[in-house]
C-alpha cells in the first residue's frame, strides 16, 4: 500500500515521513517557554512512527472540569476532560490532523521540590514505555498558567490504582481474575525490563487499569533508571519508595537497584493481590521494619494458598537476589497457570492440572470458613485497621547501619520442600503466544 501524499510504502494508517514533515512545519506556531520541552517533544514527533508514540504541546486551555483526585509521594494527580482529545491520523483532504473528540485524562502536577531534570527524565522514560509496553499512555505536556508548573497529560484510569481497587472489591474477585492480573503484569514488566529500565517505585499505588478485569497499566516512572545511566550520580545512593517493597538489598545499601528488586516487589504485590491485604498494615513503617525486612521478615502468606503461588511468591521475594526468577520466567509460569485454570472453566479441560486442582482445594477451604463462621462478612469492602505509621506513599528513606540482608531460619528449608513437591510440574511453556493486553 502507497501514501497517497508521498506515494511511498506506508502501513496505511501512519506515513512517518509526511507526518514529521507536518509536526515540523507547525514548530513556529507553539511553545512550552522552555528549550528542554520544547526539543523533547519535538523529537518525539519527528520520530514517532505510530500514533502511541506520540506526545504533543497541550495548550492549559483545552482543558476543563479539573479537580485533584489523588495525592502521591512528589505530587498531585487532577481528573480533567481535554476538549479535542489526541491526535489519531493526518486529513489530507483539510489538511489537519484528525482527533479523537473529548477525553478523560488525568493531569499530574510535580510538586515544587521535584527537580526539573527528574522530571523531564520520568516523562522520556514514560514515553519509551508508552502503551504497547506496559505504561499508562501519555500524551503530551501542559503548563498550569498560575503556578507555571508543568504536567503531564496521561490517561484517565477509571478503576483507579490497584491499592483501592483491592480494599474496595476484594471480595469478589476470583481466581481467574487474580491469576489474570498477575499474568498481565509479569508481561507489563517483562516488556519495560527487555528495554533496560528498572521501575525502582513499584507496588500497586503505581498500577492502574480502566477495568481490572481486562487489563492494568504501570505508572509513575519517576524513581525509573535506564540501566548503566548516570554512574557516578551520587544521589543513586538516596533510597525512595514504599518501604514494604523495597527489596532488602537495596534498603541496606548491599546492592544498587537492579531488575531483581523490581522482582521483590512483584512479590510483595502478588501476595497483596492473593489476599487482599497490603503488607504489614498495622505496624509502624520505620528503621525497626526495615531491620526486621532485611533479617528475612516477610508477609504471612495462607496455609490454604495454592503451593504453586506460594512458591512462586517466595521465589520472589528470597534475599539471594541471584535465586530470584526473571520477569520473563514469571510470565511463563503465570502464563501456565492462567492457561490452564482459563480452559478448566470454559471447556472443563485439564482437570488434572496442579494449578486447578490446587485452586479448588482453596475455593472449597474459603467456603467452608464462611460457612462455619457466622461472623464472617461476605459484604464486599475488605476491613483491615491501618496503623497511622503504615505509610503507602513513596518517600525518602534513608537507613543507617542496617544488616545485610538474610532469609528467616526456616525459609530456604521449606522453599525447598515447595520446590521438591512441585518439580514434576513442567512451569515453562515454550513458544508462547502474548495476548496484547
Amino acid at each position: 500500500m502507497k501514501c497517497p501524499e508521498c506515494n511511498q510504502e506506508w502501513n496505511g494508517y501512519w506515513c512517518k515521513p509526511c507526518n514529521s514533515k507536518h509536526f515540523q512545519n507547525d514548530f513556529n506556531n507553539w511553545t512550552s517557554g522552555n528549550d528542554k520541552v520544547d526539543k523533547f517533544i519535538q523529537e518525539a514527533q519527528l520520530n514517532a512512527n505510530e500514533y502511541w508514540k506520540l506526545i504533543e504541546w497541550i495548550s492549559y486551555d483545552r482543558f476543563k472540569d479539573i479537580k485533584q483526585i489523588g495525592k502521591g509521594g512528589f505530587g498531585t494527580i487532577h481528573y480533567a476532560r481535554w476538549i479535542d482529545g489526541p491526535i489519531d491520523k493526518w486529513d489530507i483532504e483539510n489538511q489537519q490532523w484528525e482527533r479523537w473528540g473529548e477525553k478523560e485524562v488525568a493531569l499530574k502536577k510535580f510538586d515544587n521540590f521535584v527537580n526539573f531534570n527528574d522530571i523531564l527524565n520520568e516523562m522520556e522514560i514514560h514515553l519509551k514505555t508508552n502503551n504497547k509496553y506496559g505504561s499508562i499512555q501519555f500524551y503530551g505536556i501542559t503548563q498550569d498558567p498560575e503556578t507555571h508548573s508543568y504536567l503531564m497529560v496521561l490517561d484517565y484510569a477509571a478503576d483507579g490504582n490497584l491499592r483501592e481497587y483491592l480494599k474496595a472489591n476484594f471480595n469478589n474477585i476470583n481466581w481467574f481474575q487474580k491469576l489474570l492480573n498477575l499474568y498481565i503484569l509479569s508481561v507489563r514488566l517483562t516488556d519495560i525490563h527487555k528495554l533496560d529500565i528498572v521501575h525502582q517505585d513499584f507496588h500497586p499505588g503505581n498500577i492502574l487499569s480502566n477495568n481490572f478485569k481486562s487489563s492494568l497499566y504501570i505508572t509513575d516512572f519517576g524513581l525509573s533508571k535506564l540501566m548503566g545511566a548516570n554512574p557516578n550520580n551520587p544521589e543513586k545512593k538516596n533510597i525512595f519508595g514504599v518501604l514494604p517493597y523495597i527489596a532488602p538489598e537495596v534498603l541496606s545499601g548491599d546492592e544498587k537497584y537492579t531488575k531483581a528488586a523490581d522482582v521483590y516487589s512483584f512479590g510483595i504485590i502478588a501476595y497483596e493481590v492473593i489476599t487482599g491485604f497490603p503488607p504489614y498494615p498495622d505496624i509502624p513503617h520505620d528503621k525497626d521494619l526495615a531491620m526486621k525486612i532485611c533479617n528475612g521478615l516477610r508477609p504471612k502468606i495462607p496455609f490454604h494458598t495454592p503451593k504453586l503461588i506460594t512458591r512462586m511468591i517466595m521465589r520472589c521475594w528470597d534475599a539471594r537476589v541471584t535465586h530470584r526468577p526473571t520477569f520473563k520466567e514469571l510470565w511463563n509460569e503465570l502464563y501456565k497457570y492462567y492457561d490452564d485454570y482459563e480452559n478448566y472453566l470454559e471447556y472443563e479441560k485439564n482437570k488434572d492440572s496442579e494449578i486447578v486442582i490446587q485452586i479448588k482445594k482453596a475455593e472449597e477451604f474459603s467456603a467452608n470458613q464462611e460457612s462455619t463462621n457466622t461472623t464472617t462478612t461476605t459484604t464486599t469492602p475488605l476491613n483491615y485497621q491501618t496503623h497511622p505509621q503504615a505509610i503507602y506513599t513513596s518517600r525518602l528513606l534513608n537507613f543507617s547501619k542496617l544488616p545485610k540482608p538474610k532469609n528467616e531460619e526456616n525459609f530456604e528449608r521449606e522453599l525447598e520442600e515447595l520446590m521438591k513437591s512441585t518439580s514434576a510440574l513442567s512451569i515453562v511453556a515454550s513458544k508462547l503466544h502474548v495476548p496484547d493486553f
